[in-house]
C-alpha cells in the first residue's frame, strides 16, 4: 500500500494527500454534504445526537485545526471532528452531549488538555479505503502539534447490537479488548492504538445498542507537563 504524503499546497488547505483522496481542515461550506454523511453513517442513532450542518459550521469557526475533511475531488467523503476539553477520568460516564454541549461546540474549552473526539464518519461507498485509519493519524498529530494529553472518546460498539441479550455492555468491551470477539469500530480503534477502559452507558440515544459505547484512550507519548 502506498504511503500517505504529508503536502502543504500555497492556500495551506491540504494536509494530506493519500492516493486520490485529499484530506483537508473543516470548512462551513461543506456542513451540509457532512450532515448528510453523519445521517448515513449513524442510521440506527437519533439525529439529535448527531451533528447538524448548522453544527459543523459553528464547529469550523471554533476548532478548524483540530477537524479534518476527506475529499475526492470537490466532494467531501468523511470527516473526523472533534474538541478540546478537560477530561474528568475519575467520572468518565457522559453523553455525546455533555462533551459537545447543545449547540455542538459549547464544550470545546480552548486550552483543554485533551482531544476530544467526537465522530468519524465515511460515506459508506468509501469504507474500506483506510480513511479512518489516516483521520486517526492526523488527530493524533493534533496532539502532538498541541502538546494535548491525547486523545479520548466515546466509540460506537455496533456489534453488541448480536451481543446485548448474552452479556453487559462492560463484558462485551472486555471481550473485544482480549480479542475473543471482533467489532468492526472498537477492535479497528484498538488497532490504532486505544485503549478500551470502560463502557458509556446512555452514550447516544440508539435503541440498536441501548444506548452504550465505550471510553477509548490514546495516551500522547510526546505530551510535555506545563507548569500551568
Amino acid at each position: 500500500m502506498a504511503e500517505a504524503l504529508l503536502v502543504e499546497l500555497g492556500d495551506g488547505q491540504v494536509v494530506r494527500r493519500r492516493m486520490t483522496l485529499d484530506y483537508v481542515r473543516l470548512e462551513p461550506k461543506w456542513a451540509q454534504k457532512l450532515e448528510a454523511i453523519e445521517l448515513a453513517c449513524f442510521p440506527t442513532v437519533d439525529p439529535v445526537d448527531l451533528y447538524s450542518a448548522a453544527e459543523i459550521e459553528r464547529l469550523a469557526g471554533v476548532f478548524a485545526e483540530g477537524c479534518f475533511v476527506v475529499l475526492d475531488g470537490d466532494r467531501p467523503v468523511g470527516m473526523g471532528l472533534g474538541v478540546r476539553v478537560d477530561f474528568d477520568f475519575d467520572h468518565t460516564q457522559h453523553s455525546i452531549r455533555d462533551l459537545v454541549g447543545d449547540d455542538g461546540v459549547s464544550g470545546h474549552l480552548p486550552a483543554g488538555d485533551w482531544y476530544y473526539g467526537t465522530d468519524i464518519a465515511v460515506d459508506p461507498q468509501y469504507r474500506r479505503r483506510g480513511i479512518g485509519e489516516q483521520l486517526y493519524v492526523l488527530r493524533k498529530q493534533v496532539c502532538h502539534d498541541l502538546n494535548l494529553k491525547g486523545l479520548v472518546a466515546g466509540g460506537v460498539i455496533p456489534g453488541f447490537a448480536d451481543h446485548k441479550h448474552q452479556m453487559t455492555a462492560h463484558e462485551y468491551v472486555a471481550k473485544v479488548s482480549s480479542g475473543e470477539l471482533y467489532d468492526r469500530t472498537l477492535s479497528f480503534q484498538i488497532e490504532n492504538g486505544f485503549e478500551a477502559r470502560d463502557a458509556i452507558a446512555n452514550y447516544m440515544d440508539d435503541p440498536a445498542v441501548d444506548g452504550w459505547a465505550s471510553l477509548i484512550v490514546w495516551d500522547n507519548p510526546h505530551y510535555e507537563p506545563t507548569d500551568s
